[in-house]
């Protein structure tokens, strides 16, 4: 990342779309972050993934298991949800980086189920919420004794130092809740993407004080598995604008709503 460098960046969610995008992105940049961590389900069939970690020795490719107890075993679940195996990625982490700890924290698994308010569930609601909302808050509390390990060996606030990156979506704004027909198709997807930002909040005004930066980050409306064939958004357009983002961040964005290109959105 430019300016002031983001020594060690982790990523959940990294075996396709904008995980992926990102990690080949960071991998590219110049200066590279000293290590990027890309976390997947099962990193034997991430090919692109072990590609990357092949030609760039900076990138460490690790396993960030799911929970086996899900209501829907067919879904495409995310990364995130199983604590075990949130433990044993902490720890192996910590072996990487050492005393500098984490700068960056990048949460960006999640899944998306289609379900209007006819073909909407308890069931779908629960599974979404927990892997959209309540794994990526347990991800960031298990991370913060690394993120404030960083935290206390530099100033500032930003990616250079500590900084929590909550990949949110412009789905999950209150205020454009009529803006697109499309997002009334996706009650779990949207509803958990708000609470998602309410933890953003929660964790900018609670994290203030150890110098640790947090946002919700829409990165936009890409062509991903998730985004579909009609997004406008490739991922290697997309791409450069995020990280550009990401490397600004400072203390006046601490608890903001942010779009791919730097805008606030309405919460």
């Amino acid at each position: 990342m430019a300016q002031q460098r983001c020594r060690s960046v982790l990523i959940t969610g990294c075996s396709r779309g904008i995980g992926l995008g990102l990690v080949r992105g960071l991998a590219d940049a110049s200066p590279a972050p000293d290590w990027v961590i890309a976390t997947c389900r099962y990193p034997e069939k991430a090919l692109e993934l072990q590609q990357l970690s092949k030609q760039h020795s900076h990138i460490k490719l690790l396993q960030l298991e799911s929970t086996s107890l899900l209501v829907f075993p067919f879904l495409p679940v995310a990364d995130v949800v199983c604590e075990n195996s949130i433990k044993k990625v902490v720890k192996e982490v910590e072996e990487i980086l050492g005393d500098k700890g984490l700068n960056c924290l990048i949460n960006n698994a999640g899944i998306n189920v289609v379900a209007s308010l006819e073909e909407v569930t308890a069931e779908t609601m629960l599974t979404i919420y927990e892997t959209n909302t309540v794994a990526q808050l347990m991800v960031t509390k298990a991370f913060l004794p690394l993120l404030r390990k960083a935290a206390q060996l530099s100033t500032g606030m930003g990616c250079h130092r500590a900084a929590i990156i909550n990949m949110s979506s412009l789905a999950a704004s209150m205020q454009l809740v009529t803006a697109n027909e499309m997002f009334l198709k996706v009650y779990p997807y949207r509803i958990a993407k708000t609470a998602l930002n309410m933890i953003t909040r929660c964790l900018a005004a609670d994290l203030k004080v150890d110098g640790i930066l947090c946002i919700s980050l829409h990165p936009g409306w890409i062509q991903t598995d998730m985004g579909g064939d009609m997004a406008p958004l490739q991922i290697q357009e997309a791409i450069p604008g995020i990280l550009s983002v990401l490397a600004n961040l400072s203390e006046k964005d601490n608890g903001s709503f942010l779009d791919g290109q730097g805008g606030t959105l309405p919460w």
